[in-house]
């Protein structure tokens, strides 16, 4: 009786201990999700876009009004803001007439120009009223990210849908050094770069091992571009990101799906998102992370 009373104890024991780990797993995944949808709702985030307007060499007027090389067309935008002076590697801004902006959060008053953009890093925020740009480069393409922090797809945002957190899609993991260095990678926009490999990823799902070509970015985490056979159903079309620990000594690591996340291009037709090369595109469901957003 005393051994029976002492193995029901033990059991007892072990299983509020594994209800009190999948509480605190379940707890980790939500607090991530939380955090992952209020850095979509910053100044900075993805949902405030409102444009993408590519320079041409020369001169390139900026308003709403006809004509503008740059048209955004919202009522309470300038008719002719100013212009967008693209010479060279560099971009420089002038003001129209009176009109006024911030750069780097500085009031620039009248029609002397200032260089806002330098190919080797330079690249200044620029305001007027509630809308916020910056000059990006593309590769061979210089263009215009414009934000309106008032933008309704950030008003209305009511959070992305995800799959139910399943510890099952938590798993181990192995990183193989890559054979080369270089990972080719393609955007939305049909340009292929070259990116710093970290190796391939090997795990196995129901028993069948799969790869995943993984990139090193140079941040705490690595960071990995792929789609599954869920891709243009119940997930983004063009695949999902996400990131995972750097390996131990021995190449030791995990994966955990529940963390999957929509690219930018999932919120906003004005981004410039990396597509899984095709040895990413995996031939299983990952019914995990976060599931298709809105109808883009």
């Amino acid at each position: 009786m005393k051994k029976y009373l002492l193995l029901l104890l033990i059991s007892f024991q072990l299983n509020a201990l594994y209800s009190q780990s999948s509480k605190n797993y379940l707890k980790s995944i939500n607090d991530w999700h939380i955090k992952r949808e209020n850095s979509l709702k910053q100044p900075n985030g993805w949902l405030n876009l409102e444009g993408l307007f590519w320079l041409h060499k020369g001169v390139n007027s900026f308003g709403k009004g006809e004509g503008m090389d740059c048209k955004y067309a919202n009522n309470e935008f300038p008719e002719y803001l100013g212009d967008f002076i693209y010479e060279g590697d560099s971009v420089q801004w002038v003001n129209k007439n009176s009109n006024s902006i911030k750069i780097n959060n500085k009031e620039q008053k009248g029609t002397q120009a200032i260089t806002v953009f330098k190919a080797e890093g330079l690249a200044k925020t620029m305001d007027w009223s509630h809308f916020s740009w910056v000059v990006i480069k593309r590769e061979d393409k210089i263009g215009i990210r414009f934000r309106n922090l008032q933008a309704a797809t950030l008003t209305a945002f009511k959070g992305i849908d995800r799959f139910p957190v399943d510890s099952n899609w938590r798993l181990k993991a192995v990183l193989v050094q890559p054979e080369q260095n270089l990972l080719m990678i393609t955007n939305v926009l049909g340009q292929t770069t070259a990116q710093k490999s970290a190796g391939r990823l090997l795990f196995t799902i129901n028993n069948k091992e799969y790869t995943l070509d993984v990139i090193d970015e140079g941040g705490p985490n690595l960071f990995i571009v792929f789609g599954d056979e869920t891709a243009g159903k119940t997930t983004y079309g063009a695949g999902r990101f996400i990131d995972i620990p750097k390996p131990d000594a021995l190449g030791n690591t995990e994966i955990d799906f529940n963390k999957a996340y929509n690219p930018p291009c999932a919120f906003t037709a004005f981004a410039t998102c990396p597509l899984p090369p095709p040895q990413n595109r995996l031939k299983v469901s990952i019914t995990a992370g976060e599931k298709n957003y809105g109808h883009h």
